[in-house]
């Protein structure tokens, strides 16, 4: 099989090579670059299974080129590195998309565990999205092409994780979902960051739902959410 490639932004030259040479040295292939201004034209030339993105870039913040990733491939998982430990600067990179956060110094060990951790749960029999296409209320999800389709025949695309997240609720619809669970089964860990991620997340797809009144997706305090529909 062949290795996973990896997309690598980091002005630091000599964290930068470092940090690459241990990535090669577990099994992945590395892109590096080390000026956020060919970060994008880099990342539209190649294929790539993940990125890791410096935040405090030259001319050009990683926060900048997620956004512009995102746009090419919503479903290109990302991995923010920096030095400044800022919930804001955290919450605004899960907004953007991203999967992980991680604040200089770190463990490589615990950067290769959690980069394999994400690619896992890439892999098509990790998701439990269901090949099917799921009613509720006024809309349809196809849960192969992550499309959801309003009655007017409006369609949006989902990211891989909207689109899982949102296939784990419509599966329990009026039913609690287990918020520590929906983290262990999506992103593979139930840790602070984790946690506001799912957060965003459950925000964009009450924004996708809004057409129909009768949706509700409802915190419900200390345990999880419920995808509701009123009768």
């Amino acid at each position: 099989m062949a290795n996973k490639r990896i997309f690598l932004v980091e002005d630091d030259v000599n964290f930068g090579s470092v940090l690459k040479s241990f990535l090669e040295m577990n099994d992945l292939d590395v892109d590096w670059v080390d000026d956020g201004l060919d970060a994008v034209s880099t990342f539209k030339s190649n294929t790539y299974d993940l990125c890791i993105l410096d935040v405090m870039l030259p001319h050009i913040d990683g926060f900048t080129i997620g956004t512009e990733i995102k746009k090419l491939n919503a479903g290109t998982p990302i991995i923010y590195l920096t030095a400044k430990n800022m919930k804001e600067d955290m919450i605004k990179g899960y907004k953007i998309g991203a999967d992980d956060y991680i604040t200089k110094p770190f463990d490589s060990e615990v950067l290769i565990y959690k980069i394999k951790a994400i690619l896992k749960r890439q892999l098509p029999d990790a998701k439990p999205i269901v090949d099917e296409v799921l009613q509720v209320g006024r809309y349809s999800f196809n849960t192969m092409n992550r499309t959801l389709t309003f009655e007017d025949g409006e369609l949006i695309k989902l990211s891989p994780k909207e689109a899982e997240l949102l296939s784990f609720l419509m599966m329990n619809v009026n039913h609690v979902v287990d918020r520590n669970l929906t983290l262990e089964k999506i992103w593979g860990e139930t840790g602070y960051f984790t946690a506001r991620s799912m957060d965003v997340y459950i925000t964009k797809l009450r924004k996708y739902l809004k057409n129909d009144p009768a949706i509700e997706i409802t915190n419900v305090h200390g345990t999880g959410y419920i995808l509701g529909i009123k009768s």
